[in-house]
């Protein structure tokens, strides 16, 4: 029967009743009071108890185990049920509150005993054995975090014997989790790049490590789903025409080639052949599916992970195998290299593979670098943008990191511009056929009005660029200077583009198409994996060029003004393909940007994705 000076359980915690009204008023043992209701309180005692130093009084210590075994024998049985004065008579040889007390704790303990305080029965030999063995565990675990904490601050670790105590500091460090046990333990900064820091100086992660794709969600493992064979439809044969598929050398997957056919006035026909994997990958499907998450193929210096599988290249991709299923785009080019007339089909190719180097020296290939010098020249009398910086490739064996500076070749415009009258022609097309499709937009940048000349102005116009925007309307490409635009001519290694393949031949197959809705879902998530590995392949970059650096302190390296101001400079290093700002002193205060200049490597901050130079 509760009374004022009861022993009660209120939150687990031990509760003296003070009083008794409509609510029972308790007093806690941490000096708090409260009113409850009785539903909110377990009776333990019936008191009387005035002081909660009473309750370590009486409360000897035991031999729990045995008192458990000894319940065992006697209350093993299913029906059979002690009540907490049975449990503390039984271990303590007596009911007082301290024993009161004490008897739930071991219940609340949940090793020996369970159940609620009226039908206490005993744990099963197995589950009690269980839990001793886990709760061992445990402590054998707290024990040797411990020695692996002194040992992370005395610098002497086993990397091996470690080994299960760093995986929490990589999850964070690679963005898997929020937190990390041993770095607070450690009392060091639980961010990613204090985790960073400190696997790179344990040497749990070689400098060679990237964790850039994981923290932004980018698999490095290529898509595994298999794709079946084209169906039996039918195709235009264009196999007796010549195409070329242009790329660099180290190109594995090429996925359009390229044929102009001059008319003799001036104009002519472009027909552009557009790997065809749509064929096969359908709105829904597995593949398609795996498609989309990925967003795009994520070319890494260290690896390729595709966006679809690599076993359906031999069948997809241009040029792999003596004649290609394709999607073609058929253009009638007039002498000012406006669309005349667009046709689309399916097609069956045989393609031709050149290098950009082959191609500026291939006579065949001359008609195609016209065509695109006349089409650059039609865009900017349209007002586009063209900004061109030198570019590098990076490239990854094991341990050795090769900066190689990209050479610039006349062919690489031309497939440009080619691939971009492919994305302008899908666009009409679809716009003539209401067609719900993935258009491509730019908003117009607030251009400055001085524009310096060289990488200084490419840099200006790039800092005004505003980002893209998908839609399933039309509108202004204001850097391409194209008032409607989509890509369509790499769909083995963008998501987007093989969405609108997928919407033409829907309707060459005369089927509906995707609704603007569903269209609008697949380019939110398309998007949405395409930025992360934008950003993954950024990271990517800068990561290996960093590496790159660590052995090369004190290096020297020539560099061009982008930008300057009171303070700091933009400068780019060519060799590097990297910007980098830099303080200015008094010796650089004349310098104008594209000025060239000399810049000595200080330091190299792998964990913070930074390198520190200054002028030499």
């Amino acid at each position: 029967m509760l009374k004022t000076q009861s022993l009660c359980v209120y939150k687990q915690k031990p509760a003296i009743v003070t009083a008794i009204g409509e609510k029972i008023a308790i007093s806690l043992a941490d000096g708090g009071d409260a009113r409850v209701r009785m539903k909110d309180i377990e009776l333990l005692h019936e008191g009387p108890l005035s002081s909660f130093d009473k309750l370590e009084d009486g409360a000897q210590v035991i031999d729990v185990r045995e008192v458990w075994e000894l319940c065992l024998a006697e209350y093993g049985a299913a029906d059979k049920k002690l009540s907490l004065r049975d449990l503390a008579e039984l271990a303590y040889g007596t009911f007082t509150p301290a024993a009161a007390w004490a008897a739930y704790t071991l219940l609340y303990e949940g090793i020996y005993f369970d159940g609620p305080v009226s039908a206490i029965r005993p744990r099963p030999a197995a589950d009690v054995e269980a839990t001793e063995q886990k709760k061992n565990e445990k402590h054998i675990d707290s024990t040797k975090r411990a020695d692996f904490i002194k040992r992370l601050h005395s610098g002497e670790i086993d990397i091996e014997a470690d080994a299960q105590y760093f995986q929490d500091i990589a999850a964070l460090a690679l963005g898997k989790a929020v937190k990390s046990r041993s770095l607070r333990e450690a009392g060091i900064e639980e961010t990613p790049y204090a985790a960073y820091r400190l696997l790179l100086g344990t040497g749990y992660w070689k400098p060679s490590f990237n964790p850039h794709p994981c923290r932004y969600g980018v698999s490095l493992l290529s898509a595994d789903t298999p794709i079946h064979a084209p169906p039996e439809e039918e195709r235009i044969d264009l196999t007796s025409l010549p195409a070329f598929a242009i790329d660099n050398e180290w190109s594995d997957d090429p996925d359009d080639a390229l044929f102009f056919e001059p008319d003799g006035g001036g104009g002519g026909t472009l027909y552009i052949h557009v790997s065809d994997p749509a064929a096969s990958v359908r709105h829904g499907t597995e593949a398609d599916n795996e498609a989309l998450a990925r967003g795009v193929t994520f070319y890494a210096p260290e690896s390729i992970s595709r966006m679809i599988t690599p076993d359906a290249l031999p069948v997809f991709a241009l040029g792999l195998s003596e004649t290609s299923p394709a999607l073609t785009f058929k253009l009638g080019i007039r002498p000012d290299c406006t669309i005349r007339d667009i046709d689309i089909f399916r097609s069956t190719v045989r393609v031709s593979r050149l290098t950009y180097a082959n191609a500026d020296n291939d006579e065949r290939i001359a008609p195609l670098i016209a065509l695109a010098a006349g089409n650059l020249e039609k865009r900017l009398n349209l007002g586009a943008t063209l900004i061109e910086f030198p570019d590098v490739r990076v490239t990854v064996n094991g341990e050795q990191v090769e900066i190689v500076p990209q050479e610039d070749y006349v062919s690489t415009s031309a497939v440009r511009e080619c691939m971009l009258l492919a994305g302008e022609a899908a666009a009409r097309w679809a716009l003539e056929r209401r067609l719900p499709f993935p258009y491509i937009m730019q908003e117009p940048g607030d251009i400055p009005s001085t524009i310096y000349e060289g990488l200084a102005g490419s840099y200006q116009l790039r800092r005004c660029m505003r980002p893209r925007s998908l839609s399933t309307k039309p509108g202004l490409h204001w850097g391409l200077g194209l008032d409607a635009y989509s890509q369509v001519t790499s769909p083995l290694r963008r998501y987007t583009d093989l969405l609108a393949h997928q919407q033409i031949r829907a309707v060459l197959r005369g089927e509906p198409p995707l609704d603007e809705e569903t269209l609008l879902l697949k380019l939110g998530a398309a998007e949405r994996a395409t930025v992360a590995a934008v950003r993954a392949d950024r990271a990517t970059a800068l990561h290996w060029k960093l590496v790159y650096l660590l052995d090369k302190q004190d290096s020297v390296w020539d560099a061009v003004m982008l930008e300057k101001s009171s303070a700091r400079a933009v400068m780019f290093i060519p060799a590097l393909g990297m910007e980098i700002a830099c303080a200015l002193n008094r010796g650089q205060k004349d310098l104008l940007p594209n000025d060239s200049a000399k810049l000595k490597l200080k330091s190299v901050k792998l964990a913070e994705s930074a390198a520190n130079f200054v002028f030499d």
